[in-house]
């Protein structure tokens, strides 16, 4: 199983996309489990704030350390020592490499947990980087409002990868990016949908050609839009 542990100013984001489809499915099969704690309950502020103005000077806020440090202290004597995820451009990018390293589970019957950090404002002050952050993430060249929108694109990801979780595990095999190369085009019924018809080549039962086709095209569709992963082949 996968315990992930969110913490977040805003904890209610996770509650609707956590309970439906495959993370539902793996929840009600014990795969994974969720735990959720607002940020704003372990701070002294009798304002609860949790940010404050930037040392030096700088347009908006950081979130301050005590907060975060308190929580902390308070989920490991819960659960014991957790690597604790901060999700950030400064971070390892999200590959699919990385997602099948964090879900990897050397036994079944061992519990694996992860504190998930949702940075607001303009991010962390540095000292919770320095001291409690074990790993940093990113999930893409972009800025969004909050890291709850970074961990559950996490969740997702891992989910998806921990033995179990989809019905057929083949489907993971040909997935976007697996070998490097982006998905082929996939079609089903009807063969003609008002003119635009599948490629012959699909239909003729020749798995051999088949295989050799789809190939090709993810090799040419990778060329077109993410030619840089093909440095990774």
């Amino acid at each position: 199983m996968i315990h992930f542990i969110t913490l977040s100013i805003f904890p209610q984001i996770f509650e609707s996309p956590l309970n439906y489809s495959i993370i539902k499915r793996a929840k009600d099969k014990g795969l994974v489990k969720f735990s959720h704690y607002n940020i704003r309950d372990f701070t002294t502020n009798k304002h609860k704030n949790v940010d404050d103005a930037i040392y030096g000077g700088g347009a908006g806020q950081l979130m301050t350390p005590q907060p975060i440090f308190d929580a902390v202290k308070y989920i490991k004597q819960e659960y014991g020592d957790i690597k604790l995820i901060f999700f950030t451009p400064k971070g390892r990018r999200l590959t699919t490499n990385l997602v099948k390293e964090f879900a990897y589970l050397p036994d079944n019957n061992i519990t694996k947990r992860f504190i998930l950090l949702s940075g607001r404002y303009e991010g962390i002050d540095n000292r919770i980087r320095e001291y409690l952050v074990d790993e940093e993430v990113s999930i893409g060249d972009y800025i969004l409002s909050g890291g709850e929108f970074a961990s559950l694109i996490f969740i997702d990801t891992v989910t998806r990868y921990i033995e179990g979780a989809l019905g057929n595990k083949e489907s993971l095999k040909d997935e976007s990016f697996n070998d490097s190369l982006l998905e082929y085009p996939q079609y089903t019924r009807p063969a003609n949908f008002r003119g635009m018809k599948v490629p012959e080549i699909l239909l003729n039962g020749n798995h051999k050609k088949i295989k050799e086709w789809q190939i090709q095209k993810q090799i040419e569709i990778t060329k077109k839009v993410r030619r840089d992963l093909l440095g990774e082949i």
